[in-house]
């Protein structure tokens, strides 16, 4: 099996190393990532300006890894379009670990999901996966203002369940076939093992965001004017939903679908 890899923390975040890891023990695997920081892209991609690609001695052995300066999205569709050569173009694609949940409207902004959804317009089975920040700590040893401090995030990621269970979770969704135009969406919750309850499928997108942003009109000194914003943590989503379900502890998988595709199985 051949397996691309990408994300949008950039090709040296350690979500993506963690990826590339896990995604050895399936088959061959190609890294193509963001040269820098891409969060919250969607599914942008770059027209009209030419992209820096070059190699990128990657952490992980055996991995093959290219840094492009461009987006997620622009990974996937660049490797497809002529970047990759057709015997090497890949089975399955993989998108993350991203440093933080992709639950309810979040996946509409997520980049990690906008990868995903390039690679479904290939005919390409896609899985997105996401690690859980502070958005929802359930170990009960971080307390913050509801104010959002993100100097704090890398401080309280634990990543034990996600270790744990990512070979396991990618073992059975590789053996699951999804109609074409659909996507695995899987999240891991932040928490101790002693509070993991499990997995929960078909969970569907909440109906909120994590965070409940406003937006400020602020004026400066010199009285210049900025849009600043600030955001505040819910504090419970629906049963029955992707962000409900990490709250609680669990590893939720739900189905994605890009809207431009009919859903038709493919034979």
């Amino acid at each position: 099996m051949k397996i691309l890899i990408t994300n949008d923390d950039g090709i040296e975040a350690g979500g993506i190393i963690k990826l590339a890891e896990n995604a050895k023990k399936f088959g061959e695997v190609t890294v193509i990532a963001p040269a820098t920081q891409s969060s919250a892209m969607s599914h942008h991609i770059t027209l009209g300006v030419d992209l820096e690609y070059k190699r990128f001695d990657f952490p992980v052995e055996g991995v093959e890894a290219y840094a492009l300066a461009g987006t997620p999205a622009d990974c996937i569709r660049a490797a497809f379009l002529g970047l990759l050569p057709k015997d090497r173009l890949p089975d399955v694609v993989f998108s993350g670990i991203n440093n933080g949940s992709n639950c309810g409207y979040d996946i509409q902004y997520s980049a990690t999901v906008g990868a995903a959804m390039e690679a479904l317009l290939y005919e390409v089975p896609a899985i997105c996966f996401s690690q859980a920040c502070w958005e929802a700590t359930l170990d009960h040893k971080h307390e913050f203002d509801q104010e959002t401090d993100f100097t704090k995030m890398d401080k309280v990621i634990n990543t034990a369940v996600c270790d744990a269970h990512i070979e396991s979770i990618t073992r059975e969704l590789l053996g699951k076939k999804l109609p074409r135009g659909q996507a695995w969406n899987v999240n891991f919750p932040n928490c101790v093992p002693d509070l993991y309850n499990g997995v929960l499928y078909d969970r569907v997108p909440a109906q909120t965001a994590f965070w409940d942003d406003c937006y400020t009109l602020m004026t400066r000194e010199d009285g210049s004017r900025y849009v600043g914003m600030k955001a505040h943590k819910i504090r419970k989503a629906e049963e029955g939903s992707d962000i409900r379900a990490i709250q609680d502890g669990y590893i939720s998988v739900g189905i994605l679908k890009n809207m431009v595709m009919t859903g038709k199985e493919t034979n």
